[in-house]
């Protein structure tokens, strides 16, 4: 078991200041786990598992089975009972206050409505993403890769088991976990748009050539890719753009969230296969990037890409308050300074710029700009190179 204290600390951080935690993050990510880890450090702890009948049976009169609890309460797939928030706002506002509630969900679009609806300023979040390879160490880099960040495809005993685990889990979730949210899209449709998704991994959205493809208006394939987004399976990068004189790109770039299961989606089973396919540069580039967003502790509202019609680009910009930081991923030994980083340097008034490459030495390449290798990540980021 990877015990994943960074995020350990960080929920334990927030429950001391907030009375309700959400815990979110696709299924199968860790969040349970990461929960009975909290829990043994946080006593008295109670434990709902809301996808069992019994436990939702005994919840129900919420109000008065959980506020007699005291100490740590954890409502594991909260989205299942999505009355309990109306509950959990009363509890919430007691004083003194004897119990925290950390709420488990694998759905961020259901939890978070109802959630904004009845506990705004009582409640925290923090996502859970896949594995990182602070958390796995550099030598297992090429596995991760490969493989990805969900803890069962990454600690299975063969690549053909890992295989098998990812296969099963993109049946489950398009079969059974988005009718039991009540999306009631075929799943047929959203594997094939799913897998349509993962041969544009890295490229900017256009939503005309995906509703031609699927036969239907655009707005109905951006509910497939919100549907995506919602339930943790895909990342949308925004764009960011800004008075600068210039034609700036508008629409948000698309990548996997999990490099395993993109690769799942392309067959791909193998390293080799992995290096000798057309996406293995769009795969390595979108590894890298979760890499420095796990790395920095980036939340989504702080992330964006940057790309001119005229050709200038920036693969990551991370933006903290007055502080602009740029990433670019290069999956060579020896990344050389280009144009387009020194136009995003300038137009960005970035206070640095990182190329992330794939080879074993970190140098400077210009000023402001400086080439570290992805294995650096496993040890954090150089001095003055943070987010935090």
């Amino acid at each position: 078991m990877i015990k994943r204290p960074r995020h350990a600390v960080r929920l334990l951080s927030l429950l001391r200041r907030f009375p309700v935690v959400g815990l979110l993050g696709a299924r199968q990510v860790g969040k349970t786990t990461l929960a009975r880890i909290v829990a043994q450090r946080w006593r008295p702890a109670h434990w709902f598992d809301l996808e069992q009948d019994a436990a939702r049976a005994r919840l129900s009169d919420p109000g008065h089975v959980l506020g007699g609890l005291r100490g740590l309460v954890v409502l594991d797939e909260v989205q299942a009972v999505p009355g309990l928030f109306r509950a959990l706002r009363v509890l919430a506002d007691r004083r003194p206050l004897p119990a925290r509630f950390l709420v488990l969900g694998s759905a961020s679009r259901d939890l978070l409505r109802q959630s904004a609806e009845t506990l705004a300023g009582r409640i925290a979040y923090h996502e859970l993403p896949g594995l990182a390879l602070d958390e796995v160490g550099a030598g297992a880099a090429g596995r991760l890769w490969l493989r990805g960040g969900f803890p069962r495809s990454l600690l299975a005993p063969t690549e053909a088991r890992s295989v098998e685990w990812r296969r099963e889990f993109i049946t489950t979730y398009v079969e059974r976990d988005l009718p039991k949210l009540g999306i009631a899209i075929p799943g047929v449709t959203i594997r094939r748009f799913w897998t349509m998704l993962a041969h544009y991994h890295g490229q900017i959205w256009n939503s005309s050539e995906f509703a031609r493809t699927f036969g239907v208006a655009d707005t109905t394939v951006r509910n497939y890719l919100d549907v995506l987004a919602a339930t943790f399976a895909i990342r949308q990068l925004p764009a960011w753009h800004e008075n600068l004189g210039k034609r700036q790109v508008r629409a948000p770039k698309i990548y996997m969230a999990d490099s395993g299961i993109l690769h799942g989606l392309l067959g791909i089973h193998t390293a080799d296969g992995l290096e000798n396919h057309p996406k293995a540069g769009a795969s390595w580039e979108g590894f890298a990037l979760d890499q420095v967003i796990q790395r920095t502790a980036a939340l989504p509202e702080e992330c964006a890409f940057w790309a001119t019609h005229a050709g200038a680009e920036l693969d990551l910009l991370i933006m903290r308050g007055q502080r602009r930081l740029g990433f670019e991923f290069k999956r060579t030994d020896a990344p050389v300074p280009t144009r387009s980083m020194h136009v995003a340097m300038a137009d960005l008034k970035l206070e640095s710029l990182t190329v992330v490459h794939a080879g074993t030495s970190a140098y400077p390449m210009a000023k402001g700009i400086r080439a570290v290798p992805l294995a650096r990540l496993a040890r954090g980021l150089p001095e003055g190179l943070r987010a935090t």
